[in-house]
């Protein structure tokens, strides 16, 4: 399984096994999670470029806190995105080079997949010294 993180306003990698694995931080709730579950396709030309774009992209919506990324060699990927209020998710789920991703997606990416918009309510963390 291939893990990552990517904070708002980072460099994102392009090798997700060299940069550290380490969850999003726990924000003060209320907040916002957009998880996204996906099985893919067998043809994934031109995925890789899209999804880096869109992790560019979303890091400059106003209100982006953070995603949390993990892949199974199966294909299956789960995303979670964290917002900081409904707005924010808003102007994400609108815009409009991430809704032609979002056609492209469905067009030859994936096979399947479900996403669950949840308020966060409670959260905390723990890393060890």
């Amino acid at each position: 399984m291939i893990v990552g993180r990517v904070p708002p306003h980072s460099v994102a990698m392009s090798n997700h096994s060299e940069a550290p694995v380490t969850p999003v931080e726990a924000f003060e709730p209320p907040y916002y999670a957009a998880v996204f579950t996906a099985v893919r396709t067998q043809d994934q030309s031109g995925y890789s470029e899209t999804a880096a774009r869109m992790e560019d992209l979303v890091k400059d919506v106003p209100g982006f806190l953070g995603m949390d990324q993990a892949h199974t060699p199966g294909g299956l990927s789960i995303t979670v995105g964290y917002f900081r209020d409904a707005d924010a998710l808003t102007e994400w789920r609108t815009n409009a080079e991430h809704r032609a991703a979002q056609k492209r997606g469905q067009a030859e990416w994936y096979e399947s997949y479900t996403l669950h918009i949840a308020k966060v309510e409670r959260s905390h963390g723990f890393t060890r010294a």
